[in-house]
């Protein structure tokens, strides 16, 4: 067996062992979260500030994580990176602030430096440690047990089962928060307007419609050669048929225009009411542009009218107005 065959299995039983190790921390650690988890639970919901993730080296990556997920899930957080609280950064941490404390031996001099600090400002502290009985743990309201057998490097130097599993408590912390305050889907879209989720659950059909001067509808008797100009002129692939109040009568489509090529029609004769039909796909105008999304596919059209609670005319989204918004 060649030396490059046998690096190679020994790096895949490598690998398959530190997720077997990672996987049996985290199974470990889910019968744990019992009071403690509770009442980490009811000091951040009754914290009328944010809360201030602190820790250090790996602990403090981790921390940034958890902070971030915490803000984009309804509760505010932040980092603070203990060794710069210390010269200053502590101001960031407000009386009515919660401080979420990492350290896997709770022994981190950086962070153990500001406990007495934070006591007196009468911050509420919750550590997520390994050692239950560390100076972090002592000093902290609240103890999250993080502890780990083993770590999944073999020289059991590096950090990894253990912010692995501070990772996770992490994410129970936050989805647990999230449940609690009642936080939706809308919600978590606004603190992200900027992603795939934030176009589809923040865009409405208003948004995209084309409407005034740029719809091309047409009267009921108007003939088939100005329903053709006015559908050119438009450049949506169709006219919308109005009576004289704006009222929707029907549409008449590129693909319409087709099928009576097929038919052999003479066309010339025909007027608008002749040739459209009369039940259009439509929405209102407050539906979400994903809504507009999806009766296109489910109906296998291009283009959906926008009307008002009387069937009036306000508007037109076609599948190339989904797309250039990105909802599609």
């Amino acid at each position: 067996m060649s030396s490059s065959v046998f690096a190679a299995e020994r790096a895949v039983r490598i690998g398959r062992q530190a997720l077997e190790v990672e996987a049996r921390a985290l199974a470990e650690l889910a019968p744990r979260l019992g009071d403690a988890f509770v009442s980490a639970l009811q000091t951040i919901l009754t914290c009328r500030g944010r809360v201030a993730v602190m820790g250090m080296g790996k602990s403090g990556h981790v921390g940034r994580k958890i902070a971030a997920t915490l803000a984009s899930t309804g509760t505010p957080a932040l980092f603070v990176h203990p060794a710069e609280a210390a010269h200053g950064d502590l101001g960031m941490v407000t009386g009515g602030d919660v401080v979420l404390a990492l350290s896997n031996s709770g022994e981190s001099d950086e962070l153990n430096a500001i406990l007495p600090v934070l006591k007196r400002l009468g911050v509420p502290v919750i550590a997520m440690t390994g050692r239950s009985e560390s100076s972090l743990a002592a000093h902290a309201d609240v103890v999250l047990d993080s502890a780990v057998a083993e770590e999944a490097c073999p020289l059991q130097l590096a950090p990894t089962a253990s912010t692995t599993a501070q990772m996770a408590l992490g994410d129970a912390l936050a989805v647990a928060l999230l449940d609690a305050r009642g936080f939706k889907a809308e919600d978590f879209a606004r603190s992200h307007p900027g992603g795939a989720l934030g176009r589809k659950l923040l865009t409405h059909v208003r948004d995209l419609m084309r409407s005034g001067e740029a719809l091309p509808r047409v009267a009921a008797d108007t003939g088939f050669t100005d329903l053709m100009r006015e559908m050119s002129a438009k450049a949506l692939g169709m006219a919308v048929v109005v009576d004289a109040d704006d009222r929707v009568q029907g549409i008449f489509t590129d693909g319409d225009l087709r099928r009576l090529v097929e038919q052999g029609r003479d066309l010339r004769s025909l007027t608008a009411a002749e040739v459209a039909h009369g039940q259009p796909r439509t929405l209102g105008p407050d539906a979400l542009a994903v809504e507009a999304a999806d009766l296109m596919e489910e109906a296998r059209i291009t283009v959906v009218l926008v009307v008002d609670a009387d069937k009036r005319l306000l508007g037109a989204i076609n599948s190339n107005d989904l797309m250039r918004a990105k909802v599609i």
